[in-house]
C-alpha cells in the first residue's frame, strides 16, 4: 500500500461535554489513525533473549579438578560411616554486593548457581545437584527486556560444566532424602567445627548464617534422622591445596604485596588511616582482583593497641589521622579468583622506628622465623605453638594474642578449615603471625607471613615483602 500526500490534521483540545462531543470523537479518531499507521512503519522493539549460564560464567578449574574433590570426599565419607552430605548453596540475595558462593559448594563444583544443594550420596558413590528450574535473580514480570530470564534445571550446557551424576529439581529434594531415609542412610553437614553436630537456636535478634539454618531445618524436618558431622572429611581436602589452587594463592600473595607496597608509600604524617585502606583496595583492583575478602585493617597509634573486632564496633572508630612517633599496622588481602591471601606488617609513620618499637617488633618477626623454621610435613599447628612459644621470652608471652599456633589455613577464606592436630603435609597453605600487644606501654607490632608446606620445608609465599624493622623502613622512605 501507496500512501500519497498524507496530511495531518492539527489537533487541537477539546473540552468534553455533551452538547460538544463530536468534534472531540472526530479529532481523537484521526489522532489514533496517526498513530496506527506511523507504528506501522516504526521498527518493533528487541526483546532481549533468554540468558545462559555459560554466556556469563565458568568453572575456575577444570571439570577433571571438581570431579577428583568430589571422589575424594565421597571416600572420606565412607571411610568415617557414610551417608549423604548435604552442601547448600548461596542464596543468591544480594544489597548490592557482587555474587559469592558459599565455600563448600564452590570448592565441590565451581558453580555460581543459588538456591541449590549438592547431595554426596557416599553409600551409592553417588553425587546429585538439586536446583531451580529458573535462575529468580534474572526474573522480574514488570522487566522483561532487563530480566529476560535464565533457564538452569534444563540448560544441558550447564550441565556439561557441572558434571555431577544427576540433576533434578530442587523440589524434589525433600522426596530424595526422604527416601534415602527410609533405607537406613544418615545424613552428614559440615558444622563448621569438630565435634556433634550442634542444636542452633534461632536468636531473638538477628539470624542464622548458612550452616545453623541448614541444621536447624535438618533437625526440623527430619527429627528421627541421625545428624553426623563432616567437618573433618572437608577439612582434610581443603587444607590441601592441587597445583592449581597453589598457583591462584601465589597470585593473591602477589597482589597483596603490591597493594601493602603501594598503600606503604603513602604512609605520611596527618594521612588518615581510610587513606590507606582505599589505597590498598584501590591496588588490589588493579592488579586484578574481583573482590576484598575482609575489610582491610590499618589501625594506628592507640588502634593499633585493639583487636579489629574491638575497633568495628564503632561507626567511625576505624579512622585516624597519623602522627609522628606512631605505628601503622596492616593486616590485609586481597582476592584473585576465589583465594585469598592474608599479610601483616608494621611499619613507622615518622619513617623511623624507635628503639622500644623495634625491639618489640623483633619479638614478633623472632617468634615468626622460629615457626617457619619448623614447619616441615608431619608436624603438627599444636607443635608449631611451642615452637612459638619456646622463641618468644618469658616476660613478653603475656602480651601475645592467643595460645594457638599464631597463625590460620587460608584458601577460599581467611579461615580455611583445620584440625589442630592434622599433621601437616606438601600443599598445605596457612598464616604465620604472632601478634604483640602490650597496652602497658602503648606499643603494638605485627607481621603475618602466607607459608606452603613443601615436600622437603617450607616455602613463604610472601618472603619478597620485607619484615625486617630495615626493610619496612626502606619501604616508606
Amino acid at each position: 500500500m501507496v500512501i500519497r500526500d498524507m496530511r495531518i490534521p492539527r489537533i487541537r483540545p477539546q473540552r468534553v461535554s455533551a452538547s460538544r462531543s463530536e468534534p472531540f470523537l472526530v479529532n481523537a479518531v484521526v489522532a489514533c489513525a496517526f498513530v496506527a499507521c506511523t507504528s506501522a512503519f516504526a521498527p518493533l522493539a528487541a526483546q532481549t533473549p533468554e540468558q545462559r549460564y555459560t554466556d556469563w560464567a565458568r568453572p575456575d578449574f577444570r571439570p577433571q579438578e571438581y570431579e577428583y574433590r568430589r571422589g575424594r570426599t565421597i571416600d572420606g565419607l565412607i571411610g568415617t560411616g557414610g551417608g549423604l552430605l548435604l552442601v547448600p548453596s548461596s542464596d543468591g540475595r544480594t544489597h548490592g554486593g557482587t555474587f559469592r558462593q558459599l565455600e563448600d559448594f564452590w570448592y565441590l563444583t565451581g558453580l555460581e548457581i543459588p538456591q541449590a544443594m549438592l547431595v554426596l550420596d557416599a553409600d551409592r558413590r553417588r553425587t546429585l545437584l538439586f536446583m531451580p528450574a529458573r535462575d529468580p535473580r534474572f526474573e522480574n514480570p514488570g522487566r522483561p527486556n532487563d530480566f529476560p530470564g535464565r533457564p538452569l534445571l534444563e540448560d544441558y550446557q550447564l550441565r556439561s560444566i557441572a558434571g555431577v551424576d544427576e540433576y533434578r529439581d530442587i523440589a524434589e529434594l525433600d522426596p530424595y532424602v526422604r527416601e534415602r531415609l527410609a533405607e537406613g542412610a544418615v545424613l552428614r553437614v559440615n558444622a563448621g567445627t569438630a565435634g556433634p553436630v550442634p542444636t542452633p537456636v534461632v536468636p531473638l535478634i538477628g539470624g542464622l548464617d548458612a550452616t545453623d539454618a541448614l541444621i536447624h531445618r535438618l533437625r526440623s524436618d527430619y527429627p528421627r534422622a541421625e545428624l553426623r558431622n563432616a567437618y573433618e572429611v572437608v577439612a582434610r581436602m581443603r587444607m590441601v591445596k592441587t597445583p592449581a589452587e597453589i598457583q591462584r594463592m601465589r597470585a593473591a600473595a602477589d597482589a597483596t604485596m603490591f597493594a601493602i607496597r603501594v598503600a606503604a608509600d603513602r604512609i605520611r604524617v596527618g594521612v588518615e588511616e581510610r587513606t590507606l585502606q582505599g589505597e590498598f583496595e584501590r591496588s588490589c583492583r588493579t592488579f586484578g582482583a574481583q573482590s576484598i575478602p575482609f575489610t582491610p585493617i590499618v589501625k594506628s597509634g592507640p588502634n593499633s593497641l585493639w583487636p579489629w573486632r574491638i575497633l568495628a564496633a564503632h561507626y567511625n572508630r576505624r579512622n585516624r589521622a597519623m602522627r609522628d612517633g606512631e605505628l601503622v599496622i596492616f593486616d590485609v588481602g586481597c582476592e584473585l579468583d576465589g583465594y585469598i591471601s592474608d599479610v601483616g606488617r608494621t611499619f613507622p609513620v615518622s619513617g623511623r622506628f624507635s628503639d622500644i618499637q623495634r625491639e618489640k617488633l623483633l619479638v614478633s618477626t623472632r617468634a615468626a622465623e622460629a615457626v617457619i623454621a619448623a614447619v616441615r610435613p608431619g608436624v603438627t599447628l599444636r607443635e608449631l605453638t611451642q615452637v612459638a612459644y619456646d622463641a618468644i621470652p618469658d616476660d613478653e608471652e603475656p602480651y601475645m594474642q592467643t595460645p594457638s599456633f599464631f597463625g590460620h589455613h587460608i584458601g577460599l577464606s581467611a579461615g580455611d578449615p583445620a584440625p589442630l592436630d592434622e599433621p601437616l603435609a606438601p600443599g598445605m597453605v596457612f598464616t604465620v603471625e604472632p601478634w604483640y600487644y602490650n597496652h602497658d606501654i602503648g606499643v603494638s607490632v605485627f607481621v603475618e607471613e602466607v607459608v606452603l608446606v613443601t615436600e622437603d620445608g617450607v616455602e613463604v609465599l610472601t618472603e619478597a615483602l620485607p619484615r625486617s624493622p630495615e626493610g619496612l623502613e626502606e619501604l616508606i622512605r
